[in-house]
């Protein structure tokens, strides 16, 4: 069966009042959900009642589910939507398109000019000076050391450049469904990623400058 079949028949059979059905649709989403909330409460309990409010909302709402986006991509949405309520109410929030401009306005660039061939140069714009590779860790212990450092980093990002990297390097999802999912156009959808992308690894680059787990 494919993706799109099975989808049909998960719409038809929670609209049956399947249980089964709705059982395996939360183990399916509840982690990557969890994750999305969490980058707009930053507290684990709140959510976890954002979640909890997404899939009731997700069951009132099913009827009127037309299918012009995928059931994951109307899901994420939902989640999003309810988190983002959550944040204004706690008066943590400002309206999401103020939090675009300013994420995509002019600023710090996202990787220090001296990293690049100066203007003039012959590979001017080239990389001078390559990245930093990252380490393949031979123990558990830095290998948890790494990815802790990970989510610290991403959990630092601005809001939107946060969601952006959770959803697409995190949670694995395409440039369009996250676009589809936040409502923002590929333009800033890419501008954002590279800027969260680039934050991130900057971070991380300070970290292994001594080997891990010293």
């Amino acid at each position: 069966m494919d993706a799109r079949a099975a989808e049909i028949a998960t719409l038809a059979a929670l609209r049956a009042g399947d249980e089964a059905a709705f059982t395996a649709l939360v183990q399916q989403h509840q982690d990557a959900f969890l994750r999305t909330a969490r980058v707009w409460t930053r507290d684990a309990a709140s959510a976890a009642e954002v979640v909890q409010d997404a899939w009731l909302a997700a069951l009132e709402s099913l009827e009127k589910f037309e299918g012009r986006s995928s059931l994951r991509t109307w899901l994420y949405g939902i989640v999003i939507n309810i988190a983002r309520s959550h944040a204004r109410a706690a008066q943590r929030l400002v309206p999401f398109s103020s939090l675009i401009a300013q994420e995509t306005g002019e600023g710090e660039p996202s990787v220090h000019p001296s990293l690049f061939a100066p203007e003039g140069h012959e590979w001017a714009g080239h990389w001078a000076v390559w990245p930093t590779p990252f380490p393949a860790p031979d123990h558990a212990h830095e290998l948890r050391e790494l990815a802790h450092a990970l989510s610290a980093a991403i959990a630092e990002l601005p809001p939107i450049q946060q969601q952006i990297i959770v959803l697409c390097d995190v949670e694995g999802l395409a440039g369009e469904e996250a676009c589809n999912i936040l409502g923002l156009s590929g333009t800033h959808q890419r501008v954002l990623l590279h800027r969260a992308r680039s934050k991130v690894r900057s971070k991380l680059e300070r970290l292994i400058a001594e080997p891990l787990g010293q």
